[in-house]
């Protein structure tokens, strides 16, 4: 019998965490910053309201309908055919993620150990550009942290859905909810801090004018939802029926665009307090920030915090993404949970070396100006995800029957459940073509 969640509470607790990671906090950052502030909040929240929330119910009542791995929530259904190849997609979405983020998340427990023992802020003298350069090109440094992550999601996921996934989330994440909190509050304390509130929530308009603003927007939204990766279809297979589906939906991605938006209020008002541009880059969380973090009051004890919230969020998103191909391995392959555990964590950490490695002894296989690591990024973030995206649309909204499709997610034939199908039949995937059109065009 297939294992459940333990409560409802433990369920949107573990779900908000594959969704709350280094996208909401690292990656939203940079992004913003690159694009405008509040322009592109507001744009990222219109994709997450008309695009992530109808997937995120799509999935979740693929998964539990299926009650099996993301392949069996495509191939149970009659007459499905190739569209298991969908969830097949998706599986290997997961994994490609997971090969690349462990290593960011890698270097985010390096940076919390550096901070904890001290060793972070005894180089700040050299500066940390260099420090962080010298880091990420060094042979072997990258790859043992990635490996350090990777062993302590694997032992997450090898206790179960209950004893590990479901009670690491019950701990955890109240624990970054109250961090992320305090932090914000801390940083609006900062001198001049309001000129960071207002890059954040004080539109400039005429950003709007700039293609690479969806393209990027569309982008955060499928990563940092974790949408098009089967996470969704994964941990709605172990949803009971007792469970209230869009209600459950709703609170993730509420919960997954808070986390984003009050780490936004907690970074940027502190890069313009001390004068640094919001658009930074990838490197904001590992050069910038810890330079910050000397001038601050309190400020190591600051930094120290924010790593741990840091490798915490990568860490509960590492242990869904890596729960997908498990849960298909424990299903097809009969395996036992700490055998497929092993194998899969191992085989994505040989997956992953390359983009460990890339900004080393590979820094020269480029894709045009793209690095190993940010080629996969931009590939599966930029149109992988949203390709499934808009497959897991068509097949909820045309290849099924209406009353399926609605009974799974728990409408009926009302102005909510007619809503949900004509967002999933028509916003969702023209939306997603138009802007991946706009995204091949400028390539």
């Amino acid at each position: 019998m297939r294992e459940q969640w333990g409560s409802r509470y433990g369920f949107i607790l573990a779900t908000i965490g594959a969704s709350v990671g280094l996208g909401n906090i690292w990656r939203f950052s940079y992004v913003a910053g690159e694009n405008g502030g509040a322009a592109f909040l507001i744009v990222y929240l219109v994709f997450v309201i008309l695009i992530g929330l109808p997937l995120v119910i799509a999935e979740l009542s693929l998964g539990r309908r299926a009650q099996g791995d993301a392949i069996a929530a495509f191939g149970n259904h009659i007459q499905a055919g190739r569209w298991r190849m969908v969830g097949f997609l998706g599986i290997v979405a997961a994994i490609l993620v997971l090969s690349y983020y462990a290593v960011i998340a890698g270097w985010a427990l390096k940076y919390f150990t550096g901070a904890a023992t001290g060793s972070l802020w005894r180089i700040a003298g050299g500066g940390y550009g260099e420090f962080f350069r010298m880091f990420i090109s060094d042979w072997g440094q990258p790859a043992a942290w990635q490996a350090a992550m990777l062993a302590l999601s694997m032992f997450v996921v090898a206790g179960g859905v209950r004893r590990g996934i479901e009670a690491v989330n019950r701990l955890l994440m109240p624990v970054l909810a109250v961090i992320l909190v305090a932090l914000a509050a801390y940083s609006l304390f900062l001198p001049d801090s309001g000129r960071g509130v207002s890059f954040l929530f004080a539109p400039d308009w005429s950003v709007l004018a700039t293609p690479g603003l969806y393209v990027a927007a569309l982008g955060q939204a499928f990563f940092s939802l974790g949408i098009g990766m089967a996470v969704f279809v994964t941990y709605g297979s172990y949803m009971p029926r007792t469970f209230s589906l869009p209600g459950a939906a709703a609170a993730v991605v509420l919960g997954d665009a808070l986390f984003a938006i009050v780490a936004g209020v907690a970074i940027f008002p502190a890069v313009f307090s001390f004068g640094v541009s919001p658009a930074a880059g990838p490197e904001l969380a590992f050069i910038t920030l810890p330079q910050l973090f000397l001038g601050m009051p309190f400020g190591r004890a600051i930094g120290t915090i924010f790593f741990f919230l840091l490798v915490a969020a990568a860490f509960t998103s590492m242990v869904s993404l890596l729960e997908v191909p498990v849960s298909m391995a424990v299903q097809r392959l009969r395996m036992d949970r700490w055998r497929a555990t092993a194998l899969i964590g191992i085989g994505i950490f040989a997956l992953g070396l390359p983009s460990a490695l890339s900004y080393g002894v590979l820094q020269d296989v480029r894709v045009g100006e793209r690095q190993i690591l940010d080629m996969i990024d931009a590939g599966v973030s930029n149109f992988v995800l949203p390709a499934t995206g808009i497959l897991v649309a068509v097949f909820l909204g045309w290849r099924l029957e209406r009353s399926v499709s609605l009974g799974d997610a728990d409408m009926t034939d009302g102005f909510i459940g007619r809503a949900w199908l004509w967002l999933l039949k028509f916003v969702v995937p023209l939306t997603i073509v138009a802007i991946l059109l706009e995204s091949a065009s400028a390539l």
